[in-house]
């Protein structure tokens, strides 16, 4: 087994194509097949499931995958340090639930770098898929919340994928609502008040569970409830509907635009309504060693937090 060898592996598996990873690892595609059955004879699993449409991951195969990128990650952060090369165009990745203050330190970090140098990506992308992301290192951290409802299920949930979380900030709820919203001028307001709108929620999936909710409350029902998958989405909904959703109250002004408001919720007891604190942080595999670029994302975030 070769560093050659896991480096296509790791791009066949991103790519979910042998034509694609080709093109991309400057190959014959013969070559590469030839190279993956080689590797996949001398550890005695079948890696990919080959078809007309394409290759997708055993369950051994995603169980390499995973290791595999462990392995070639160490071996691009010795190249990063001590390689003379130059030409080993380095990676980093985060996936996070849909935090503008997330992308806005992500913007900070990359200015930092040579973008010519370095492959950067950011997911903003659903709670299950951050998780999985980070587990398999296709995402070097991970960016979500944690509530005393999901609590116990998440961390159990990180035990099992070998994943540690790390608190930034503790936060209590806001709605977040359209400027010209009948309630938006509002110094707070009352769960009830908002009962009349349509509350609006990030689509989970096929795996939408509460626990994988990424606004608080998801476990309480709502007379009017709208799923959407992305943040732009959201904002519209928020005007043409007069919508609204539950969150943090950390908005980023300079990618949200100033169309919005983020009024604090009132909540009359912490029994009647549930837990009202939400505990924003991030993930990352246990023991491992974060590379520069994720060093600095994270310094970026807590300055952002003020912290």
């Amino acid at each position: 087994m070769t560093l050659q060898q896991l480096h296509y592996a790791i791009t066949i598996s991103e790519t979910g194509s042998l034509n694609k990873a080709a093109e991309i690892l400057y190959v014959s595609q013969p070559s590469l097949t030839g190279a993956m059955h080689e590797l996949e004879n001398e550890l005695g699993i079948t890696i990919f499931h080959r078809s007309t449409r394409g290759v997708s991951l055993t369950n051994d195969g995603v169980e390499f995958i995973t290791y595999a990128r462990q392995v070639y990650l160490q071996y691009e952060n010795l190249m990063d340090k001590y390689g003379k090369s130059g030409n080993l165009k380095k990676k980093f990745g985060i996936s996070t639930q849909h935090y503008s203050f997330a992308v806005k330190t992500f913007v900070e970090m990359v200015k930092q770098f040579n973008t010519a140098e370095y492959e950067f990506a950011i997911r903003e992308t659903k709670t299950l898929e951050v998780i999985e992301d980070v587990r398999t290192l296709r995402s070097e951290i991970g960016i979500l919340y944690l509530s005393d409802f999901n609590r116990t299920f998440m961390s159990k949930l990180f035990k099992t994928y070998e994943l540690v979380f790390h608190k930034l900030i503790t936060c209590n709820v806001y709605a977040y609502l359209w400027k010209e919203h009948p309630l938006a001028q509002e110094k707070s307001l009352r769960p009830e008040q908002l009962y009349a709108y349509p509350c609006l929620s990030f689509e989970q999936g096929g795996n939408s569970s509460f626990y994988f909710a990424e606004e608080i409350f998801s476990e309480k029902e709502y007379p009017r409830i709208i799923k959407a998958t992305d943040r732009a989405t959201m904002l519209n909904l928020m005007i043409g509907l007069n919508g609204y959703t539950l969150c943090s109250g950390i908005i980023c002004e300079e990618l949200n635009g100033g169309e919005y408001r983020a009024v604090p919720l009132a909540l009359e007891t912490e029994d009647s309504v549930g837990d009202s604190r939400m505990e924003i942080g991030y993930i990352v595999r246990k023991n491992q060693i974060l590379s520069q670029m994720g060093v600095l994302y994270i310094q970026k975030m807590e300055e952002y937090l003020g912290l």
